[in-house]
């Protein structure tokens, strides 16, 4: 056993021991229940005029966790943490008396506690609790990080996200402004009319997406079923069931790698609305980001509207020299790859694949201020309505913004040849080795050919939102457990 491991051995037996002791003594380490407690925070705001050396008669009760201590003599200061913040309470023998001080003084660091007590401002100006009662919450047998140790590790705050919440503040603030963000954007899709509806994350079929399908077994069906790739296909059949505006906040699972900005397993809320077209939603999702970055106060990017428009043709060309709208055989555009400076390998790419790569390594990181990207080829997208003006083009766009991408969007195709037609492409080019490519789904023809009415669609991806409204650059930041390689 090496040194530290000796170490903490040692120090889980002590604690083990402490625990012993305290239930020889007829205390209780785990209660049930300790009733209306008061967010530390709280306590602050309502005394934020006190001053130094006062005391009050007002009474709270706070509940945290122990995270230092300090012995005075006869007194002791303690500072307690919950998740609104940090309040110092402030013990002494003849408040609580020979034995509950030195049981109060004898608890570990980490430990949970609930606290009676009376708002008071020390001499040193110290906003503090002057402790009449306590009561032991949890007994933590396990010492609480290091921080200038153990959670400076990436591995570890990932691997073991409660320590990095127990000993980061700002890491515990991320995620308050997580749930912030998705909350602004729910309640502004619930205003604007939209019905929350939530669709099978087992299908029979995946699909709305390109991108391979994490595969599972069903014994009582006694079936294969995919993790949905998107909520897309179930959410327009709403549509055309009559919901008109739909939306669904949910994880989506893609079997792909893992990067800064992808994570097997990730949040979107894809949102479709009839009677509407890519245009309308683009101002959509100007206002609802917007108001998202007001929720949390004080975003990292200005997403303020009107964001930059610029067409897909347009944007390769500015940032490769290279035009799709002329080289629209795989050869030409593999050939025009070569001759660039870029490092793109073209071997064994199709030609929309081509045009993805150029988009994804050419243009994406260069959009750094929020932009829509429009106009895609037909070939890249196989639910989006041909462009009204632009042969071989769809109606689509992709938001963009710190060199991510954050949206995609289409006036959808309601046309169910036309989406035939589309799946015939899309299955020859599984046929030839696209693994991303979406499968011939018979059921989702059929619901098309009830009669889907002109409709707009959005999917934004919730993670790398919050990476760019909180300023972080990695998506495992944003996510509470994320997808990590064995040790």
């Amino acid at each position: 056993m090496s040194g530290e491991d000796h170490g903490l051995a040692e120090l889980l037996a002590a604690r083990r021991a402490k625990l012993e002791r305290l239930r020889a003594a007829g205390v209780e380490p785990f209660p049930h229940s300790f009733p209306q407690v008061e967010p530390l925070a709280s306590v602050a705001e309502a005394h934020a005029d006190l001053k130094a050396g006062d005391e009050t008669t007002i009474a709270h009760r706070v509940a945290g966790r122990i995270a230092a201590r300090r012995e005075a003599g006869r007194a002791a200061f303690i500072d307690l943490v919950d998740r609104s913040g940090r309040l110092q309470l402030h013990a002494r023998v003849d408040e609580l008396g020979d034995d509950g001080f030195d049981r109060l003084v004898g608890l570990d660091l980490g430990d949970l506690i609930g606290v009676d007590g009376f708002a008071i401002r020390t001499r040193r100006g110290e906003l503090s609790l002057r402790v009449t009662d306590f009561v032991l919450l949890a007994k933590s047998l396990r010492p609480p990080p290091d921080k200038h140790h153990g959670l400076s590790d990436v591995e570890t705050r990932f691997r073991r996200r409660e320590l990095d919440l127990i000993a980061n503040e700002e890491t515990r603030q991320l995620f308050v402004a997580r749930a912030a963000i998705i909350s602004s954007i729910r309640r502004a899709l619930d205003d604007a009319g939209f019905v929350e509806v939530e669709t099978p994350v087992l299908q029979p079929l995946y699909g709305g997406a390109l991108a391979r399908p994490f595969t599972t077994h069903h014994n009582a069906l006694d079936r294969t079923l995919y993790l949905r790739i998107a909520t897309e296909l179930y959410l327009k059949r709403a549509i055309v069931g009559g919901l008109e505006r739909v939306y669904e906040l949910g994880k989506n699972f893609r079997n792909e790698g893992l990067s800064p900005k992808h994570n097997p397993e990730f949040t979107v809320i894809e949102w479709y609305e009839a009677y509407s077209d890519y245009e309308d939603q683009a101002l959509r999702l100007e206002a609802f980001v917007g108001a998202a970055a007001a929720a949390i106060d004080q975003p990292t990017i200005d997403f303020a509207a009107p964001w930059r428009r610029v067409k897909l043709r347009d944007a390769i060309r500015e940032q490769s020299g290279i035009d799709i709208g002329e080289l629209r055989e795989r050869a030409q555009l593999a050939a025009a790859i070569d001759a660039s400076a870029l490092e793109i390998d073209p071997a064994g790419r199709s030609w929309p694949r081509l045009v993805d790569d150029l988009l994804s390594n050419a243009v994406e990181p260069t959009l750094q201020q929020p932009t829509f990207v429009f106009d895609y080829p037909v070939e890249l997208s196989p639910f989006a309505k041909a462009h009204r003006s632009e042969p071989g083009y769809v109606e689509r766009w992709e938001a963009f913004a710190g060199g991510i991408e954050i949206a995609n969007a289409f006036s959808e195709l309601n046309d169910p040849d036309e989406q035939r037609a589309r799946f015939v492409a899309q299955r020859e080019q599984a046929q030839a080795g696209d693994e991303d490519a979406q499968p011939f789904d018979e059921s989702f023809l059929e619901a098309l050919e009830q009669g889907m009415p002109p409709t707009g669609g959005v999917g934004l991806g919730i993670d790398r939102l919050v990476m760019l409204l909180c300023g972080v650059h990695s998506i495992r930041e944003v996510i509470l457990f994320p997808a990590m390689r064995d040790r």
